[in-house]
């Protein structure tokens, strides 16, 4: 039997066509192999909402869509820092701030060092950001500030992006993640299925990523919002195909660690979360994303005491 490593972009879709079961019982292994029983926990805090340039067709901060968002600016540091410690309590161990726009502007650039600096002086957190694009400059000086893991997601395949974001390309993410690592900084970078995606490109999502080899991939599932071109998405993708997306991730990204970030409590059932935890799903986002709800720590507590798993 060839490696995994091996297998063409044909083999991975024959995979999608092999009962869920089976398909959850290899990635279950990979998981196995290269993980213990420990699943990370992360918390987010939107330290800036909406009025976003950018047109990503999913997006509730798109200022070119018609959401009903409140926009707020910056918030001050001593907020940003009560949530962090709020989110330890919970049981996080990584806060991520994160800010709305194509990039922060140099009025609020300094605010924001000062807010890494805050959170990452909190024994037991470790601190993480998503500013969007940022120069070499820019990344020197949150890494000096505390910044340890910075997010920046492709969101979907090189292929499909023109049909959900126009106003930057897929290189633009790619590049602004070859930076962060570039400066010792660990990438998180993700993406967000049940656009109207086919599975090649979830499959094409998947062999990026492994070029970029992240430390931790996001999978967000779209969450349709009212005001979004993206409202009646709904039907795009069901339980089960999330699941083998979740199953051929790990196959293709033995060593990342997945997360399940937006989207898992509307879109997938209580117990299909924990089969896909059991297919590989080894990190969570706790407590609620930038500008929907997401579940409790004690219901996310439940779920991993029920599979024998350690939230750290």
């Amino acid at each position: 039997m060839k490696s995994y490593d091996d297998y063409t972009k044909e083999d991975f879709l024959k995979l999608y066509d092999m009962p869920l079961d089976e398909l959850i019982k290899i990635s279950s292994e990979i998981t196995k192999n290269n993980f213990d029983n420990t699943v990370e926990a992360c918390s987010i805090i939107s330290a800036k909402t909406g009025a976003c340039s950018e047109n990503c067709k999913y997006c509730a901060q798109s200022k070119h869509n018609h959401t009903n968002i409140k926009c707020s600016p910056l918030m001050d540091k001593e907020t940003v820092k009560k949530a962090a410690i709020s989110a330890k309590e919970n049981g996080a161990t990584r806060f991520c701030i994160v800010t709305s726009g194509r990039k922060v502007s140099e009025e609020d650039f300094p605010k924001i060092l000062d807010m890494i600096r805050e959170v990452a002086s909190i024994e037991g957190i470790h601190c993480c950001a998503s500013l969007g694009l940022l120069t070499e400059e820019q990344i020197k000086q949150i890494k000096e500030a505390g910044v340890e893991r910075y997010n920046h997601n492709i969101n979907t395949s090189k292929n499909y992006h023109k049909n959900i974001c126009t106003t930057h390309n897929f290189e633009d993410r790619v590049n602004t993640v070859k930076m962060i690592k570039k400066h010792g900084i660990e990438a998180c970078c993700g993406v967000i299925i049940g656009m109207g995606e086919s599975r090649e490109d979830r499959i094409d999502m998947a062999l990026s990523l492994k070029e970029l080899a992240p430390k931790t991939v996001p999978i967000n599932f779209l969450n349709p919002i009212k005001g979004t071109p993206l409202e009646n998405y709904e039907d795009k993708i069901d339980e089960e195909e999330i699941l083998k997306t979740i199953c051929i991730f790990r196959i293709i990204l033995p060593k990342a660690m997945l997360r399940y970030a937006g989207g898992r409590t509307t879109r997938l059932s209580k117990d299909n979360q924990k089969n896909g935890i059991i297919a590989g799903i080894n990190s969570v986002l706790v407590g609620n994303y930038l500008t929907t709800a997401g579940s409790t720590p004690d219901e996310d507590k439940k779920i991993f005491d029920e599979l024998n798993l350690t939230m750290v």
